[in-house]
C-alpha cells in the first residue's frame, strides 16, 4: 500500500535581506504530486556539510545571531556586514531552500518507469533542498541503495566521496603520479586516504594539529604533514619530493598554502636539473582551490618559477566533463563501499527546528575534525 503523503512539509530557508540581515526559518511548502519522471521522498538524513553552511549563512556575522519564535518554530536572524553585502547580490530577498544531499525512502513515484522502479527504496539524493520532510527529484538525481541500507548510512552518499573519487580522476586524467590534500584530516581527508592506498597512489596529506596527524598516521597514512609545525615547510618539501607529487587541492584557500605548495614542488623538481635556469624548471605545477575554510585572500610568493597553474575545481562541472558513463561508474564503487571507503560518522542527530537553536548553530559551524551533524527533517524536535 502507498505510503500516505501529507498536503504540506516544513522546509529550513535562508532569506537575505535587501536591509542586511540574514534570517532562517522553518516554511511550511506544497508537496505536489511528482511529475512522470520524478519521485517523492521522504528525507530522514541530511548532512550538513561546508558547502551547504555557505549557502545557509551566507555572509553573515554569527556572532550576532539571534532566536525568536517558539522552541518548535524558531526564526534565526543574524547581521550582515555592510561591505560584505556585494558578495550576497544574486540572492538579495530570495527565500532559499537549503541543504545539498540526503537520503530517504520514495513514498510516491512519477508515471515513468525510472521513478516507478524506485517506489518504496531507500535512496540517495543530490540538487538541493534536502532540509526539508518531502522533496520531489527527478529520479535520474537518486540513487538506489542495497535493501537494509539505513537512510543515516547513505546521507553523505554524493559530494564528499564524488568529490575524494574526483580529484584522483582529475590527478589521472591530468598526467600527474600523486597528489598533496589540504586539509587531510576532514571527512572527506579520510576518505580520500583509504581510497588512495587500495588504488595504490601516493598522496601527501596537510593537517593542522598533532592530533589530527595523529589520526592519519593511524589510519596508515604515510605521508602526514601538519601545517602548525614550526618544521612544516621542510616537511613538506620532503613528502613531495619522496612522491613526485605535482598536484595539490586545497580546501583552505586563503594565505599562504597554495605559494607553500608551489614552493615544495619546485624544489623537488629544482633538485632534478642537470642546469640552472632563472625561470625555474619545466615541471607543470597545479594547485586547484577547492573551498573557502580561510575566506581571506590566496597570497603568492612568487618564488617557484613560471611553470604554473592555479585554478578552481567544482564537483559539478567535473562531473559534467566527466560524461554520464564517467558518473556511473564512480557511484558505483560508492554504493560498493558505502560501509568502508565511504563511511560518514556523525557526531549528533539533529531535527529541523534543532537546527536553528544559537547554540546548535555555534558547534556545527566550528566544522570541526569528528563534529559533523545531520538533520533528520522527520524527527521531532526535542523540548
Amino acid at each position: 500500500m502507498p505510503a500516505t503523503v501529507p498536503p504540506s512539509s516544513l522546509e529550513l530557508r535562508s532569506l537575505v535581506k535587501s536591509s542586511g540581515e540574514l534570517e532562517l526559518s522553518l516554511v511550511e511548502v506544497d508537496v505536489a504530486a511528482p511529475s512522470p519522471d520524478e519521485v517523492t521522498v521522504r528525507i530522514e538524513a541530511a548532512p550538513i556539510n561546508p558547502s551547504d553552511q555557505g549557502l545557509l549563512f551566507g555572509a553573515a556575522d554569527l556572532a550576532t545571531a539571534r532566536a525568536t519564535g517558539t522552541r518548535q518554530a524558531p526564526v534565526v536572524t543574524a547581521t550582515i556586514p555592510a561591505q560584505r553585502m556585494k558578495s550576497m547580490a544574486g540572492r538579495v530577498d530570495r527565500s532559499m531552500a537549503v541543504g545539498n544531499e540526503g537520503a530517504g525512502v520514495v513514498v510516491r513515484a512519477g508515471s515513468d518507469a525510472t521513478a516507478q522502479a524506485l517506489l518504496g527504496r531507500t535512496v540517495a539524493l543530490f540538487g538541493g533542498g534536502t532540509y526539508a520532510q518531502y522533496r520531489n527529484v527527478k529520479a535520474e538525481r537518486c540513487l538506489a541503495l542495497p535493501d537494509g541500507t539505513q537512510p543515516a548510512d547513505a546521507a553523505s552518499c554524493f559530494i564528499n566521496p564524488l568529490t575524494a573519487l574526483g580529484l584522483v580522476e582529475t590527478m589521472r586524467r591530468e598526467g600527474h603520479r600523486a597528489l598533496v590534500h589540504a586539509p587531510a584530516a576532514s571527512n572527506l581527508g579520510r576518505m580520500l586516504v583509504r581510497i588512495c592506498a587500495a588504488d595504490g597512489v601516493e598522496l601527501v596529506n596537510i593537517v593542522r594539529s598533532q592530533a589530527q596527524r595523529d589520526l592519519l598516521t593511524g589510519m596508515g597514512a604515510r605521508h602526514v604533514c601538519d601545517l602548525g609545525s614550526a618544521t612544516f615547510d621542510d616537511d613538506l618539501a620532503a613528502a613531495v619530493a619522496a612522491t613526485d607529487a605535482t598536484i595539490a587541492f586545497d580546501a583552505i584557500g586563503g594565505g599562504t598554502l597554495a605559494s607553500r605548495l608551489f614552493s615544495a614542488m619546485e624544489s623537488a623538481a629544482a633538485a632534478k636539473l642537470r642546469e640552472y635556469t632563472r625561470y625555474g624548471s619545466d615541471v607543470l605545477k597545479q594547485v586547484y582551490i577547492y573551498g573557502s575554510l580561510d575566506t581571506g585572500p590566496t597570497i603568492l610568493q612568487r618564488n617557484f618559477g613560471l611553470t604554473w597553474n592555479l585554478g578552481g575545481w567544482l564537483l559539478w562541472p567535473f562531473l559534467k566533463k566527466l560524461g554520464p558513463a564517467g558518473e556511473a561508474r564512480l557511484r558505483e564503487r560508492v554504493v560498493a563501499e558505502l560501509h568502508t571507503t565511504f563511511a560518514s560518522p556523525y557526531s549528533k542527530v539533529i531535527s529541523l527546528a534543532e537546527a536553528l537553536q544559537p547554540e546548535t548553530i555555534a558547534a556545527y559551524s566550528q566544522r570541526a575534525t569528528g563534529g559533523k551533524y545531520l538533520i533528520n527533517p522527520n524527527l521531532q524536535s526535542r523540548s
